[in-house]
């Protein structure tokens, strides 16, 4: 599998590119960002078809570039039924924070265990709700999308409305941890000393599980 982790500029956030090297078909997951810039490292990699946009959750630093993107590809955004509503109704505030466009509404609902496809390649959803209610990260063999549910010595924050530190805790430890050791760990931002970890460094080293 193709896969690409840009950081966007300023929020240190990180947009993935995934894709199946044969078809040229893939996924954006969290286009925090302007979609022109991530496209064309996409074609660079081989990704010459965008199937769907896939955000790990509501929060507008990774929807951002949603609509931009939708319009270039006109593939449809794809989110957990538990956080379309927010994605579709945004705080205006967080919209002025980032300089975003609201995003489209949902055209795909999620749930836990749903497989995203494409060309030969696909990935699996699993529900970590905590940091939203929504949130959701993406497995295949060997790698884990994880958003803002882990990162790299840390974890999503909790304060925010629909958030739950309990529930985040066990997201974590139920659904993450239970991972192969060797799983690379691909989080939403860049905020820890490497940009990737492994499922097996967190458990060992990060103070907030």
């Amino acid at each position: 599998m193709i896969i690409e982790q840009i950081e966007i500029p300023g929020f240190q956030i990180f947009c993935y590119i995934l894709g199946d090297e044969k078809s040229g078909e893939g996924i954006i997951v969290d286009p925090g960002g302007p979609a022109g810039p991530i496209l064309e490292r996409a074609k660079l990699r081989g990704v010459n078809r965008i199937l769907y946009i896939v955000n790990t959750h509501c929060h507008v630093d990774h929807t951002a570039g949603n609509m931009e993107m939708h319009q270039l590809t006109g593939a449809p955004i794809a989110i957990h039924e538990a956080d379309a509503v927010a994605l579709a109704n945004p705080n205006p505030g967080m919209l002025r924070m980032f300089g975003a466009e609201a995003s489209p509404a949902a055209g795909v609902l999620l749930k836990d265990g749903d497989t995203i496809k494409f060309g030969s390649e696909s990935v699996k959803v699993i529900h970590t709700p905590g940091h939203s209610p929504g949130c959701i990260c993406l497995y295949f063999p060997g790698y884990v999308l994880t958003g803002d549910t882990l990162f790299v010595g840390g974890v999503g924050r909790t304060d925010l409305p629909g958030g739950s530190h309990r529930t985040l805790q066990e997201s974590i430890r139920g659904r993450l941890f239970t991972l192969p050791d060797d799983t690379i760990v691909l989080p939403g931002h860049n905020y820890g000393y490497t940009p990737t970890s492994t499922i097996s460094r967190e458990k060992k080293e990060n103070v907030f599980v």
